[in-house]
């Protein structure tokens, strides 16, 4: 059962005065600082440059707030360490680690565990477990793609299924791969490279190549999904925001009996040309209400790369909205001008 958060608080404050050196000092390798501080007093900090927010029940907010606050006084005049993190937190009387506040999902395979991060990320879990198709989109570094795998891995560990199938468009929707020198498998490699990566960090290489040789892994293009039916299977669809509305369509009618989807994709970033619609976009407004098909969709705040990567990707997603307001108010004062010139 999903559990409800609205007993959750959130609260934002600002750190100051404002100093690069001093604001990474409070963050650690990593964020591992932030992370000892959301794992001993169970709550989520997401920062936006200086502005902090914290989520989790009232009195540990509160808490946090002041350690937060108290840690970023010390990086006036030394250089924090996760020791020294510990520390505080043990003087505090939180050496011990709490339960979080944001429902946290564990996926279990043999070569490791992997935790979610965040709220979005655990209701994505839930939503692979309990519907046969479910999507994921967002912007890069949400762990749409590194999660989905860790469910198949999961999953075909348990027997769940008897196969992982790992597709995507390669290059572009039009799957043109002629112009690039080598054979088919050369051609196709470095666009299906992040999901090897997954399985080797999940499985270790010898095993990921041992369950390609016996067919167990597949890994290919979307064109090779044609005219199949996929029975007893985990099957994801990675960089689905570049599939034309005919290709998702087509590898959507490929799920057979006992198989599990996921489709993830950022609709932001569409290689596709502007005068075609992405499969992705299209087909979450053709499934809209459709019953037992899950859909999680991440915000820049879910970013868990590096904290750069979510201020890049706020950023675009701030540039774009201007963008778009802007050419609105030229095309209304061209309409208005046509009109006072009629």
């Amino acid at each position: 059962m999903r559990r409800h958060l609205s007993a959750l608080h959130t609260i934002q404050f600002k750190l100051f005065p404002e100093d690069n050196e001093r604001l990474q000092n409070l963050c650690g390798w990593h964020n591992e600082h932030f992370e000892q501080v959301e794992l001993r007093l169970g709550v989520e900090i997401n920062s936006r440059g200086y502005l902090l927010s914290i989520t989790g029940l009232a009195d540990r907010v509160v808490k946090a707030e002041q350690i937060m606050l108290d840690l970023y006084a010390e990086t006036a005049g030394e250089t924090l360490t996760p020791e020294r993190v510990f520390l505080l937190l043990h003087e505090l009387g939180y050496d011990q680690a709490q339960p979080l506040t944001v429902e946290q999902i564990l996926i279990k395979t043999r070569r490791k565990s992997i935790k979610t991060r965040n709220p979005n990320q655990a209701n994505y879990i839930q939503s692979i477990q309990n519907h046969d198709v479910s999507f994921g989109i967002g912007p890069a570094g949400t762990g749409k793609t590194y999660l989905a795998v860790a469910c198949a891995v999961e999953a075909l560990e348990s027997e769940q299924v008897r196969r992982i199938i790992l597709t995507r468009p390669a290059v572009e929707a039009g799957e043109k791969l002629g112009f690039l020198p080598g054979d088919l498998s050369q051609k196709v490699d470095p666009y299906l490279r992040p999901l090897f990566d997954a399985l080797f960090d999940l499985l270790g290489f010898e095993t990921v190549e041992r369950l390609i040789e016996k067919n167990v892994i597949e890994i290919a293009p979307l064109a090779f999904m044609r005219g199949r039916t996929l029975n007893e299977a985990f099957i994801i669809l990675d960089e689905a925001q570049n599939t034309s509305t005919e290709q998702m369509k087509m590898f959507l009618t490929r799920i057979g009996f006992g198989s599990t989807a996921v489709i993830t994709g950022d609709i932001t970033q569409c290689d596709l040309p502007r005068h075609q619609k992405s499969g992705l976009r299209h087909v979450i407004e053709v499934l809209e209400g459709v019953e037992d098909i899950g859909f999680t969709f991440y915000q820049t705040q879910d970013v868990v790369r590096h904290p750069m990567v979510q201020k890049i990707v706020h950023a675009y997603d701030r540039y774009e909205r201007q963008h778009a307001l802007d050419s609105e108010r030229s095309n209304q004062r061209t309409h208005k001008n046509m009109k006072t010139a009629s």
